[in-house]
């Protein structure tokens, strides 16, 4: 009679259980990263849609003070949300992409991306833009 016993030991079992908990911590971090670096082109876009229509009006009307885009909106994925005001009494416009959403309110240092009427971006810092 042959009582060799077939399969997996319960010590090996743990140990494969382990190297997958191990990649899983390292990988996922990553993906994340990766996943949020993406999802902040819905806030460029939208910035630079708000931008454009902003200088459309002032080209039309002289002035950025009554513009269609003024106001607060959502970006067209809805990760952010935008808002675009005037200053200066009107010779100047700010528009801001705030994450509204996960995973991008997670995002550090690039939760708030802002563009002006000279075509400043802010933050700055990091790799936002």
């Amino acid at each position: 009679m042959n009582n060799k016993q077939h399969g997996f030991s319960l010590i090996e079992l743990m140990i494969v259980v382990i190297i997958i908990g191990i990649l899983g911590s390292i990988a996922y971090p990553s993906y994340l990263d990766h996943v949020r670096r993406g999802n902040r082109t819905d806030a460029q876009a939208a910035l630079s849609d708000a931008a454009q229509q902003m200088e459309r009006c002032r080209s039309s009307a002289g002035t950025f003070t009554g513009c269609s885009a003024l106001g607060t909106y959502d970006s067209p994925e809805g990760f952010y949300e935008v808002e675009v005001v005037t200053s200066g009494g009107g010779v100047g416009f700010t528009a801001t992409a705030k994450a509204k959403k996960a995973p991008q309110t997670g995002d550090s240092g690039c939760t708030s991306l802002t563009l002006d009427h000279v075509g400043k971006r802010t933050p700055t810092s990091g790799d936002c833009w």
